[in-house]
């Protein structure tokens, strides 16, 4: 089945008690088990049945099968957020004495993870420029257990070579870690070019609506029962089914709202871009974006998101995210309608300056979440707010 079909009914069945079109909220902590036995089998094969939600849950499961098939993987698991799924992704394969290597363009948060959290546990990192696989190269070293690629970047959409990154990595005996938050399944799938664990941030475009925080990861079977136990049993940090139930019907329209929402994105793009109060637009669907060709061979569409350095710096872009009406001043990506943000003070303050400056995440600059509104009142929203400088 093509996407569309897979995303609705992809597994999904009425339920066997009532009927209900739409699958049943599993909203329990536990499960009664039928006798001593199978509650001893169960709680050492958690994958095989339902004893306490903290490690599995009906709904949950149900996500993790569709997110599992649109990322053409084995299995998946949930996570309550999508740097709760980083982390399980990440922590579960490391030990003290590692190296890894990450983008220089990544989300703030999951650059504080690298940088803050997992040296302290004695883990090393090397950062690198991941458009380009000869820098990447050079930055592996022995004790390298994995490089994490994030494509398209955040906030500067950056678009990495997942084949090429993968085929290098793998020669070295390294895994490959895909943040595919701005695409979304929709868009690409990284396991198809090479890379051995997909993870995103499913508040954003799989959700689509602002109604919960949740992560996923996606790779072999294997490697999710792994993180299963003990990562996640110990960590505790599970999704709660009536999050997933929404995420589920946020899910139903992802085919549609991708198409839309990259759409509206070219239009907007392409007319800024012609903007005499612009200075740059960071667009992958732009013949002017310095990777735009990776993004032409590796993706099926550009995605939602782009970044805009205004002329005039922080000045302009408090008079211009003061002034929009229709969009909304507000951090997340991924709605159904549009979002701005300004990167450096927000989803990057944990980045010096000096660090966002050498990767093109400048003061003047924006970030916006392009929604499905019609393209052209999200235009004059834009052009009576750049005005007002």
């Amino acid at each position: 089945m093509d996407f569309n079909t897979n995303v609705l009914h992809a597994g999904q069945t009425p339920d066997p008690v009532t009927g209900s079109h739409v699958s049943p909220l599993y909203q329990t902590s536990t499960y009664v088990l039928p006798d001593f036995d199978r509650a001893v089998y169960l709680n050492q094969h958690i994958d095989q049945g339902f004893v306490y939600t903290r490690f599995g849950n009906p709904t949950v499961a149900e996500l993790e099968k569709k997110i599992a098939l649109l990322e053409h993987a084995e299995d998946a698991v949930a996570a309550g957020s999508g740097l709760g799924a980083i982390s399980l992704a990440a922590i579960s394969q490391l030990q003290a004495g590692d190296h890894i290597v990450f983008g220089d363009v990544i989300y703030g948060c999951t650059f504080a993870l690298f940088t803050k959290i997992l040296p302290k546990l004695g883990i090393t990192y090397t950062i690198a420029d991941t458009s380009k696989v000869d820098a990447v190269e050079a930055a592996i070293k022995e004790n390298t257990k994995f490089v994490y690629v994030e494509t398209p970047s955040n906030p500067t959409l950056k678009i990495s070579d997942i084949a090429a990154i993968s085929a290098m990595a793998h020669r070295h005996g390294a895994k490959v870690i895909v943040d595919s938050t701005f695409a979304s399944p929709y868009l690409q799938n990284p396991l198809d070019l090479g890379a051995d664990i997909v993870v995103h941030s499913a508040t954003k475009y799989l959700c689509g609506h602002g109604t919960v925080l949740a992560g996923v990861v996606a790779s072999t079977k294997e490697f999710i029962d792994h993180i299963r136990m003990p990562y996640l049993q110990c960590f505790g940090s599970v999704l709660s089914p009536h999050d997933a139930w929404l995420l589920m019907q946020g899910m139903k329209t992802l085919g549609i709202r991708m198409e839309r929402h990259c759409k509206n994105a070219m239009k907007i793009a392409q007319h800024l871009e012609k903007h005499p109060k612009v200075d740059r637009v960071y667009y992958p669907g732009l013949e002017s974006h310095p990777t735009h060709n990776i993004a032409k061979k590796q993706m099926r569409g550009y995605g939602g998101m782009m970044s805009v350095d205004i002329k005039g710096g922080v000045d302009a872009v408090r008079t211009v995210m003061n002034s929009v009406k229709i969009i909304s001043l507000a951090t997340s990506l991924g709605n159904v309608d549009s979002l701005i943000q300004h990167s450096p003070t927000m989803s990057h303050f944990d980045m010096t300056a000096k660090a966002r400056h050498a990767v093109e995440i400048f003061d003047g600059q924006v970030r916006i979440s392009v929604g499905i509104e019609d393209v052209d009142d999200l235009i004059a929203d834009i052009d009576q707010a750049l005005d007002k400088i």
